[in-house]
């Protein structure tokens, strides 16, 4: 699946992914997850992206992201924004797509191999547009939920599928090793886990957790 030789960079869409963990019962353990991917070529960088709600006393998000930020990740955060919807509700919005898809397309000409943490269906065609710059794109998502949190236009477009389930023994985290200092993703005791990391991706729009949040 991989040339020992050739330049990989990851790109983590932050919610999706805990979404898809979390349906699957099991937690992500991100030291092990670039030690894996380290070893299957030359990783040039691991792009981590998430919103953070920031007038929140406390983020428990925020503990994850720094710890990221100090252990070999490209952690890109944006502030989210609070709107009123027509019904009168108020949501936040947060979504990541621009920033990766931006890093996407700059670091394309430097690097052989992405694999994409997401099964966001918007992301086809920047697969599409990273692919005919001649890079191979791995998707990385889950079909063994119902229904699947991977959209089917995103995993017809990759070169390779991963079932993250395929990845559990090797990028999971045993719950009796979980290591002190490495924080688990939404989950403090001083705090709740954030409302737009608690809310499961839909099949078509894997992600949209990502996008607007029932305040």
């Amino acid at each position: 699946m991989t040339v020992p030789t050739e330049k990989i960079a990851l790109f983590i869409d932050g919610a999706n992914l805990y979404a898809t963990a979390k349906t699957l019962g099991f937690d992500i353990d991100y030291k092990r997850l670039l030690r894996e991917f380290q070893s299957r070529g030359y990783l040039l960088r691991a792009f981590y992206y998430t919103a953070v709600i920031e007038d929140q006393e406390y983020s428990s998000i925020r503990p994850l992201i720094d710890w990221l930020d100090y252990n070999g990740y490209s952690v890109v955060t944006k502030a989210t924004k609070e709107f009123v919807d027509q019904t009168g509700r108020r949501k936040v919005k947060g979504n990541m797509d621009i920033e990766l898809a931006v890093d996407a397309m700059e670091i394309a000409g430097q690097i052989d191999h992405m694999v994409l943490f997401s099964g966001d269906g918007d992301f086809r065609s920047l697969v599409e547009a990273v692919q005919r710059r001649g890079v191979r794109v791995t998707v990385v998502s889950t079909v063994s939920t119902q229904p699947p949190m991977v959209a089917d236009e995103l995993r017809r477009q990759a070169d390779i599928f991963i079932d993250i389930v395929e990845l559990q023994s090797k990028i999971g985290r045993d719950p009796g090793e979980r290591p002190a200092r490495e924080p688990r993703e939404g989950r403090e005791p001083r705090s709740h886990t954030p409302q737009f990391l608690q809310r499961p991706a839909s099949p078509q729009r894997a992600g949209a957790a990502d996008d607007e949040f029932d305040e």
